[in-house]
């Protein structure tokens, strides 16, 4: 089934493969495709015929992160504008986190800012060993705060502050070590290892497994409502700054920003 900028199909086991389904622009977040996804995440987290989520990517990258002309309606929006958005994308992430099935990420290119919160919210992430990995929205004068309560839930305060500070890419190997990745396979290898990943799920009793992800994220990192809520204040306070404004604009007008330059 498509819903425009994701596929979704599941098989007669019960897994559903969430694909998202916008290659031409590296499966970049925008408006529409967070509305999809957060639609998808509900109506497959609350089928009972669904036992195993697989997120998946079209085309050379996982998820390049937020969509050139999203960032664009968000660098000339209003405080309330740009809360309203930072809402709906903590939302977002905060269902994918929460839903009662096993959640496998198929991971191959880039995954970036918005590409790392949605690896963070799943139980297992498969990657292919040419896959990159960043936090980068530091370069943009930004932060990465609406997914950051995720990401730090599942590296770690510690390795999340060098990724957060510098924006750097890292590898797949590097990926892994830090604890973003499950495992690193060949590319040729990725459907492979992500199936035995999936079929090791449902050896499980459905019921026991939502109820034990549910035990796990209760006893980990703490993302409460009052969590999430500060997240969007805090990106809201950071997109008013004069280096936010000059990151956004060397971004979108494909130049080095000045603290860049002065390197």
């Amino acid at each position: 089934m498509n819903q425009g900028t994701l596929d979704i199909a599941v098989d007669e086991r019960g897994v559903a493969r969430l694909t998202l389904a916008r290659a031409a622009k590296h499966n970049a977040l925008s408006a529409l495709m967070i509305d999809e996804l957060t639609a998808a995440a509900h109506d497959l987290g609350a089928d009972p015929a669904v036992r195993v989520v697989v997120l998946a990517a079209d085309g050379a990258s996982f998820c390049a992160g937020g969509d050139l002309g999203w960032m664009r309606e968000q660098f000339e929006a209003g405080r309330a504008g740009r809360i309203a958005e930072a809402r709906r994308l903590a939302l977002l992430f905060k269902l994918l986190n929460e839903i009662p099935k096993p959640l496998v990420a198929r991971i191959q290119g880039n995954a970036f800012g918005g590409g790392i919160g949605l690896i963070s919210v799943c139980d297992a992430a498969i990657a292919a060993a040419t896959a990159r990995f960043g936090l980068t929205e530091a370069r943009l004068g930004l932060i990465p705060a609406t997914i950051s309560p995720y990401v730090v839930a599942r590296i770690g305060e510690g390795r999340a502050r060098p990724l957060f500070l510098s924006g750097r890419i890292i590898d797949a190997w590097q990926a892994h070590a830090t604890g973003f990745v499950t495992r690193v396979v060949p590319e040729a290898e990725l459907d492979d290892a992500v199936e035995a990943e999936v079929r090791s799920y449902l050896d499980a009793a459905p019921g026991a497994a939502g109820r034990a992800k549910a035990l796990a994220r209760s006893l980990g990192f703490p993302i409460t409502d009052a969590v999430i809520e500060a997240t969007i204040e805090r990106l809201a306070d950071t997109w008013e700054t004069e280096e936010a404004r000059e990151g956004i604009s060397a971004f979108l007008e494909r130049r080095e920003p000045r603290w860049r330059q002065a390197n």
